[in-house]
């Protein structure tokens, strides 16, 4: 697929296949964010590939939803706020948007490969602190499950966007 397919193919998935995701297929996954343009080239983000029964486990506590559970592997996207750009003029710290962009490549990238994931920001993050013990600075942003999507939901191309109109203003 080229880049245009892919991002019209990507779609929220809340559905997954009980399937294995190899760790060759993961480090894919890791080495599109890796490779994501962050402010000042600082890359304040740390990524969780949660595997084991009781990372999974813990994870899911953070959010409870029926769907989440199906999932079988979660990467958490965190990020370090003592280690990223701060702009001068404002203090407007960057790490979300840093964070952001690293996980939309890890999403698209999903899509290339044929899994499937749905952005999780609705999350307690102090349970996954506590739970996977992370340290004092790391912050956990997102969430992604992972799988090979179960069955074929919505076609994303019927999901209701804004016009190019409403989004755009020409100065």
């Amino acid at each position: 697929m080229n880049l245009d397919q892919i991002i019209q193919q990507r779609k929220s998935i809340r559905k997954f296949k009980d399937q294995h995701i190899d760790k060759e297929i993961i480090e894919k996954i890791i080495e599109s964010a890796r490779l994501a343009p962050s402010a000042v080239n600082f890359q304040p983000w740390k990524f969780y590939i949660c595997q084991s029964e009781e990372a999974k486990q813990i994870v899911r506590e953070s959010y409870p939803r029926e769907w989440f559970n199906g999932a079988p592997l979660y990467i958490i996207a965190c990020g370090d706020r003592s280690e990223s750009w701060k702009r001068p003029f404002d203090g407007k710290n960057h790490l979300d948007i840093d964070i952001a962009i690293a996980v939309e490549h890890m999403v698209l990238k999903i899509t290339e490969l044929g899994l499937g994931t749905c952005w999780v920001c609705n999350f307690n993050p102090q349970i996954i602190k506590d739970g996977l013990k992370l340290s004092e600075n790391i912050e956990p942003i997102v969430l992604l499950p992972i799988g090979y999507p179960k069955d074929n939901e919505a076609d994303p191309r019927n999901k209701k966007r804004k016009s190019h109109e409403e989004i755009t203003t020409w100065i």
